[in-house]
């Protein structure tokens, strides 16, 4: 392909990874490890009901892993993702084992094969493919899924007990 042909279809990627979703549209992300290496990805789809989370991923450690959605679209590998802020908690406490849990950033544990690879659908009802409202996950810094390093204990503060970030991917508007 000549240089124009080139900067055609480049051009023609940028306008379309640029051009905003529709609110029925899946969001897909690239999951990060401490690296920045990229491990696999996470589809995010509005269904009735709630919002389907679909992550593959391989090179994670086996074992079970706590799998959260936090509250900021940021995924910096050298800070630990501390970027990505707290659990997306809309003013609930964490857990399914507390009184006023779960937050809307609350999913079940996810495991990981002795392969270490992971292949996971969850369903959350307590949150949103939109810009507002409860649990939304596209507001205007967006928001974050996170794999830590061991499981969630479902009831300690303000985070399950689940140990450091090892995985994090970008939820955001107009998808990647």
């Amino acid at each position: 392909m000549n240089l124009k042909g080139t900067l055609i279809g480049l051009s023609a990627g940028i306008l379309l990874a640029a051009s905003p979703a529709t609110a029925d549209e899946a969001r897909t992300a690239d999951l990060v490890n401490g690296d920045g290496q990229r491990i696999g990805q996470v589809i995010v789809k509005p269904v009735s009901g709630g919002v389907l989370l679909t992550a593959k991923a391989q090179r994670l450690p086996a074992g079970a892993h706590g799998f959260h959605i936090h509250e900021t679209g940021k995924c910096e590998p050298g800070e630990g993702f501390k970027t990505a802020g707290g659990h997306l908690a809309d003013g609930a406490s964490h857990g399914f084992h507390v009184d006023g849990g779960p937050h809307p950033g609350d999913m079940p544990n996810v495991h990981v094969g002795s392969d270490g690879v992971l292949n996971v659908e969850v369903l959350n009802s307590r949150v949103q493919l939109t810009e507002s409202g409860d649990g939304a996950l596209l507001d205007r810094d967006g928001s974050a899924l996170m794999i830590h390093s061991g499981p969630d204990d479902y009831e300690s503060q303000p985070s399950g007990a689940a140990g450091a970030r090892i995985a994090c991917a970008v939820i955001a508007e107009g998808g990647s």
